[in-house]
């Protein structure tokens, strides 16, 4: 059985996919990813403030628009929390400047071509062809202090915020 499975991580990960999701604790990867700023960005220059990440399957769908106007619309209350917010997607950055130009994005998205950021943080789908709908909270240490996986795209930025200033009450 252990055979068999070692034998699906590995075919997982020729076909794009990722054997592990980083968790609760882990560190945040020092992968450099193009960003509509117009600068090549990694989490990593995040360090010392908190940061939301949030990781989307496609620009320009019905979800992920949603999803994004939940955010853009809850903007305000999460930067009041000293926190920066990033979407990442595999969509080239001519997509990615067009989607936050339509939707008028207050924050930066980041055009993962290259998939490594995706891979390395464990947010591809199997195939490897878009990203699974993940948020990850890294707190100023540049760890990650929550994951969430069950996102409701229309309340996203509710959730968000609830779980920040949870983490951040902690901290204090």
């Amino acid at each position: 059985m252990k055979k068999m499975t070692t034998l699906i991580m590995i075919a997982l990960i020729g076909l794009g996919g990722s054997a592990m999701a980083l968790t609760e604790g882990d560190t945040v990867p020092d992968i450099k990813v193009a960003s509509t700023s117009g600068e090549e960005v990694s989490l990593a220059d995040f360090k010392g403030s908190w940061l939301v990440v949030y990781f989307y399957p496609k620009s320009f769908t019905p979800g992920c628009t949603k999803e994004a106007c939940s955010l853009r619309d809850g903007y305000a209350e999460l930067e009041a929390t000293g926190a920066t917010l990033l979407g990442v997607s595999l969509d080239d950055l001519e997509t990615q400047h067009k989607f936050r130009k339509d939707y008028q994005l207050p924050f930066n998205l980041l055009a993962d071509t290259s998939k490594e950021l995706s891979r390395s943080m464990g947010a591809l789908m199997v195939g490897g062809f878009m990203t699974k709908r993940v948020t990850f909270i890294i707190n100023p240490e540049g760890t990650i202090a929550r994951v969430l996986t069950s996102v409701n795209v229309g309340d996203h930025d509710s959730e968000v915020l609830a779980v920040l200033k949870e983490l951040q009450a902690k901290d204090a």
